[in-house]
Order: C-alpha cells, then sequence, then structure tokens
C-alpha cells in the first residue's frame, strides 16, 4: 500500500472537511405553554411530556 511522501497541510485537510457542518437544532411548539422544546423530551419551562406532567418545574 503507497504512503504519502509528504505531510498534509491543515490547510488541504480544512478544505476536505468544508462540507461537515453542525446541523441546527431541531425544536417543536410544546403544546401546553407554546414555548420552544427539543421533540421527544419533556419541556423545561413547563415540565409536560406527552399531555402529562413529567417533571417538577419551580
Amino acid at each position: 500500500m503507497a504512503l504519502p511522501k509528504r505531510r498534509q497541510s491543515k490547510a488541504r485537510s480544512k478544505k476536505r472537511r468544508t462540507h461537515y457542518k453542525s446541523n441546527s437544532i431541531p425544536t417543536t411548539d410544546c403544546p401546553q405553554c407554546s414555548q420552544t422544546k427539543m421533540p421527544h423530551r419533556a419541556c423545561p419551562n413547563c415540565g409536560y411530556y406527552r399531555g402529562r406532567p413529567v417533571i417538577t418545574v419551580s
């Protein structure tokens, strides 16, 4: 198997990785309090998940 003769520069490596972008976090509206929350998680504002109180929020 062939081996590289010279080290790749940092710029060359970074050019190859330009398309590896992080995705934005999807958010949905809470049906109880209408605040934004991450999907499949309890609402940090009211503590409800799927219509039931799951955590107590003070």
